[in-house]
């Protein structure tokens, strides 16, 4: 078995005992092949080792065996990463409910409404749980955090782990050794010229498994305070931002904990684009690695005239150049590295202990002011090769990387026929030829979502597209709700792939449709 191996091995280990223990006897217990986490295991590296149903040489064979529709709400994206675990699927919906389903039919088992914490605000579950000790953990768009009976789905603790208007979670959190962790961002960044911009301080909090009760806490930012006010009049602070919009992962050897950071939205301080290498015990800072010189963005530097409202306008460092992707921990020769993509376009590939830089490659097209032509949300390691997408890079692709020396070993571009074919081609202002999700990956496969509505399976040892299916469709949902499928989440939620199924939800930008709400959708053979 390879180093690359024997780690995961070590991280999906972690994650089935962290799963086993609890005080409920009655919880579905965790077996080899579950995706419990939207990591998959603690080193996050988006592999199912164990799933041999589904292979290159089948997957041609692969159809829909079930689909679940949300119904139409006045925000009908949908971006919940689904957990599997045993015979149970747990998700979240657009419409302000979390639902434990049955895996391989999609029957109902229960179904949590989180508007029975707090009816008030965006009631949306927007990152994928985490599934441990017996209980379902995840976050919510207005910043609460939940744990559910992973049986029943009875409420066993919430938190609002971040108070503020704009906070939201769009991390997904990890377990690991009676904790749970969690980043907080937000969007305060996208408030209009009279808005007081801003005082949002990001962060990633350690809560205690069982009651929920903050460890730890390690801020982003320094604390905003009013410089002055913004030409409009109103209140001006800095500094500010920093969010923490992608999930942790965790080296089970080490107790280190690593996470991405995002840019400032008023001025220039913090730790700020930033991968942080954290004591998962205590919070204490064992080395960063700030990848941006300087890096200050909000929505308003794109307006026709931003002089005045964006702060970065005047020296370039208007980048929006997040590290908003989840790290990878992974074995390449005699040491332990940790990678991470960023939306400028490059994967970063560190020293695990020390951060010294090993290697770096550009895979997307810099595009400041909006970085969307890089690595949004993650990539995915087999133990042998790093699997990366990049978002609208003209076009967007799927690489297949050395994770020694960070050398391409094939590229697949997005097919050129995506935005011509299917569902799409009735939206030809909307649709492009772009690769938003995390990649995931099973033995042979890669998995990968497009902005044209097209699922695809790679096969991982030449790139070569072995299945696709069109989701630019309506479907019957076994809830007896029509939903459109549409394009994939470009914000976390990438395909889950377990016991001889795979899952995916489709439904975000663009939305071809927001007449329905979306769906989740389950494959087999």
């Amino acid at each position: 078995m390879s180093w690359g191996k024997k780690l995961l091995a070590v991280g999906a280990a972690l994650v089935l005992s962290t799963s086993l223990v609890g005080s409920v006897s009655a919880a579905p217990s965790s077996v080899d092949g579950d995706w419990a986490t939207w990591q998959r295991d603690a080193v996050g590296s988006r592999f199912n080792a164990a799933e041999h149903r589904i292979n290159v040489k089948n997957v041609g064979h692969l159809k829909l065996k079930w689909a679940f529709a949300y119904p139409k709400t006045d925000s009908t994206a949908v971006r919940s990463e689904p957990a599997v675990v045993g015979d149970t699927i747990y998700f979240g919906g657009s419409d302000g409910r979390f639902y434990a389903r049955d895996a391989r039919t999609g029957a109902a088992r229960w179904e949590f409404d989180l508007h029975s914490v707090d009816p008030e605000g965006r009631v949306i579950a927007w990152d994928g749980p985490a599934v441990s000790y017996g209980k379902v953990y995840f976050g919510d768009a207005r910043g609460y955090f939940y744990a559910l009976d992973a049986r029943t789905g009875a409420l066993r603790w919430s938190t609002r782990i971040d108070a503020h208007p704009a906070a939201t979670v769009t991390s997904s959190p990890i377990v690991y050794r009676g904790r749970v962790y969690v980043g907080v961002s937000s969007g305060e960044n996208t408030g209009g010229r009279d808005y007081p911009c801003c005082t949002f301080r990001g962060h990633l909090d350690a809560l205690d498994a069982n009651t929920g009760r903050l460890a730890w806490r390690y801020y982003t930012v320094p604390r905003p305070r009013q410089v002055g006010t913004w030409p409009s009049g109103a209140a001006k602070y800095e500094p500010s931002g920093v969010g923490v919009w992608s999930s942790p992962v965790v080296d089970p050897r080490s107790g280190t904990l690593y996470v991405g950071t995002g840019q400032n939205y008023t001025g220039s301080a913090g730790d700020f684009d930033t991968l942080l290498a954290l004591d998962a015990r205590s919070g204490a800072v064992r080395w960063k690695n700030q990848v941006t010189k300087a890096d200050t963005w909000r929505s308003l530097c794109n307006d026709p005239e931003p002089a005045g409202y964006c702060p970065g306008l005047s020296d370039g460092s208007a980048l929006d150049y997040d590290i908003g992707a989840t790290p990878n921990i992974f074995r390449a020769g005699n040491r332990t590295l940790v990678g991470v993509g960023q939306k400028l376009g490059v994967y970063h590939a560190f020293d695990a202990r020390t951060g010294e830089v090993v290697w770096r490659r550009q895979l997307g097209v810099p595009l400041p002011s909006g970085g969307i032509s890089g690595i949004q949300w993650g990539a995915s390691f087999d133990g042998e090769r790093l699997y990366i997408s990049t978002y609208y890079a003209d076009p967007g692709a799927l690489f297949a990387v050395n994770p020694a020396d960070g050398k391409v070993l094939w590229q697949t571009p997005n097919p050129a026929d995506g935005c011509t074919t299917g569902g799409a081609a009735q939206y030809p202002d909307l649709c492009a030829l772009a690769n938003p999700a995390a990649a995931s990956s099973s033995p042979g496969l890669v998995w990968e979502g497009g902005v044209d509505g097209k699922f695809r399976a790679y096969d991982s040892a030449t790139g070569r597209v072995r299945w696709t299916f069109d989701a630019v469709r309506t479907f019957t949902g076994v809830n007896g709700v029509e939903g459109m499928g549409s394009g994939f989440a470009g914000t976390g939620s990438g395909a889950v792939i377990a016991h001889g199924m795979v899952y995916v939800q489709a439904g975000y930008y663009p939305e071809y449709s927001t007449d329905q709400g979306h769906v989740l959708l389950a494959f087999g053979l």
